[in-house]
């Protein structure tokens, strides 16, 4: 099995110059934002953030690619770093401490790219989540201070928890009425969005989550903790890893059940 000590060193690396560009700017009252082409907000600290760890990556991993939000791909190999520089930048331009930056590793393989390494870095919430392919996943203030996680063991769904980032991104697609059924067979729902429910799901304090319309940027990171946490993370049609366009993520125990509902309804 290949040794990802280095690599995840780095990543922390990356983070930690993420994270102080990121806080810097947070709650500025002059930030800078603006609106890209899809609607989606996009501030001065999301750029800086990107191009930071865009040139530490050149210089520390020259021959390795580089998949960025906000500046597309850069080079080509077996090895693709993928950046978020700030998932959930609507939080962030809010003064909303819920977001972070992500930041993965995924390599090629028989099943084409997955991650073998992840950081989700939450630096307003003085939480990361970090993970590499064998070694576990951890969550902590920083890589020395890191307590391993594991999913939870909940195997029915009147005891399990539920969380999703929002109603409308269901209805719009059509899977409205699967989404309120398994809403009802739950304990309890949440709609924390964004990285976080995927973090919860590592922990054990949530059991399952899902949403229906994603990019790579957002689902590298968190799919590698949620698999090392001993959970399954896949896309609405059961594909394994974060290629689908969408994600579901469970304990495992619980996953087939989510599909049935939010997958095959759909």
């Amino acid at each position: 099995m290949a040794d990802y000590h280095d690599d995840l060193r780095l990543a922390h690396a990356l983070a930690d110059a993420a994270d102080a560009t990121t806080m810097e700017r947070f709650r500025a009252l002059d930030l800078k934002v603006e609106t890209k082409p899809d609607m989606t907000p996009v501030s001065e600290a999301d750029r800086a953030a990107e191009e930071l760890v865009r040139d530490r990556l050149q210089r520390a991993r020259p021959h390795d690619a580089i998949l960025g939000e906000e500046y597309g791909v850069e080079g080509t190999g077996p090895r693709r770093w993928v950046v978020d520089p700030i998932d959930g930048t609507k939080n962030y331009v809010r003064g909303v401490p819920v977001w972070a930056t992500l930041i993965a590793l995924m390599e090629e393989g028989a099943d084409g790219y997955q991650p073998v390494v992840g950081v989700v870095s939450a630096p307003a919430l003085g939480r990361r989540w970090w993970a590499a392919k064998g070694l576990g996943a951890y969550t902590g203030r920083d890589e020395a201070s890191g307590t391993r996680i594991h999913v939870s063991k909940v195997a029915a769904l009147p005891d399990a928890s539920f969380a999703y980032s929002s109603l409308t991104g269901w209805e719009e697609r059509g899977r409205l009425d699967g989404f309120l059924e398994l809403s009802r067979a739950c304990w309890r729902t949440r709609a924390y969005g964004d990285f976080w429910p995927y973090m919860m799901v590592a922990e054990g304090s949530v059991d399952l989550c899902a949403e229906p319309e994603l990019s790579l940027w957002d689902m590298a990171a968190t799919a590698v903790v949620v698999q090392e946490a001993g959970g399954r993370f896949t896309g609405l049609d059961g594909r394994e890893g974060p290629h689908s366009g969408n994600a579901a993520a469970s304990n495992g125990l619980l996953h087939e059940e989510l599909l049935g509902y939010l997958g095959a309804r759909g």
